[in-house]
């Protein structure tokens, strides 16, 4: 028999390969336990039919749906700081100004944010049937800022250069830094977009609120609609399953290629 001709390098490839395809299944299997968990709680609109829901209900409280819909300001809206006729119920404002400082030991010139500013601004707000401009049930949403998921959208962004003037010159000398920039951005959430939102809602005054879950479970403001919400985690899921065919096939490929040419050298040397 022939010595073994399989070099290390090989093995390490097959073997990463399979860990890899057995990585992604993990992830795979994780998300479609997910999706079954998030298609098993109840989607509502702000209509009707989860009003009379909520009316019959113990308590006048439904522990844990989706309820998706029209963002709405219950009173005057926010304004954009920078942006025409741009409207919210939520805002936050960051300005950073970046400079730099001489590092005496490198001999050069280092860059670090300095000064940073953030304003937080809202207004209650509701949630109404996409479908409908006049609602008579509306649910106003309870706390967002103590939900979780990144739900807000950025609607300016600006990096001011600095100007070499006098002033700056003279910080210079005296302090060893400069200024190079302003950033300013803002985001918000918008008057009238998608909003779907997972938690606890009650019946109050004759409308809903939703507000963080009672047992324990995740308060979750998603920028969009239901649908979109759970296309995405299945195009996420979709995404492990074709990474772990695609890898499993990989090192099959070349594990059966290693043991065809394996077993086709012995039967020569016979």
């Amino acid at each position: 028999m022939s010595d073994f001709p399989i070099s290390p390098l090989i093995l390490f490839g097959v073997g990463s390969s399979f860990a890899c395809s057995g990585l992604f299944y993990h992830l795979y299997q994780e998300k479609k336990r997910e999706l079954v968990k998030l298609k098993e709680i109840p989607v509502f609109r702000p209509d009707y039919r989860l009003a009379t829901l909520l009316k019959s209900s113990p308590h006048k409280r439904l522990q844990y749906v989706a309820v998706e819909g029209l963002v709405e300001a219950d009173e005057k809206p926010l304004t954009s700081l920078f942006v025409p006729r741009c409207y919210g119920v939520l805002q936050k404002i960051k300005i950073v100004e970046h400079a730099e400082y001489w590092n005496s030991l490198s001999k050069t010139w280092c860059s670090r944010p300095t000064n940073r500013k953030e304003t937080n601004n809202s207004v209650p707000f509701s949630l109404i049937c996409p479908d409908s401009y006049i609602s008579d049930f509306q649910v106003r949403v309870q706390d967002p800022s103590e939900g979780s998921g990144y739900f807000l959208e950025r609607v300016y962004h600006r990096v001011r250069r600095a100007e070499d003037g006098l002033a700056n010159v003279v910080l210079q000398g005296i302090s060893g830094e400069r200024a190079v920039a302003m950033e300013e951005s803002e985001e918000m959430l918008r008057v009238g977009s998608n909003l779907t939102v997972f938690g606890e809602v009650v019946l109050e005054g004759g409308h809903g609120r939703l507000r963080a879950p009672r047992d324990g479970r995740e308060y979750v403001l998603v920028p969009t609609d239901y649908k979109s919400f759970i296309e995405r985690h299945e195009r996420s899921a979709s995404m492990w399953k074709m990474l772990t065919v695609l890898t499993g096939i990989v090192g099959a490929s070349v594990l059966a290629g290693i043991i065809y040419d394996t077993m086709g050298k012995d039967d020569r040397s016979k």
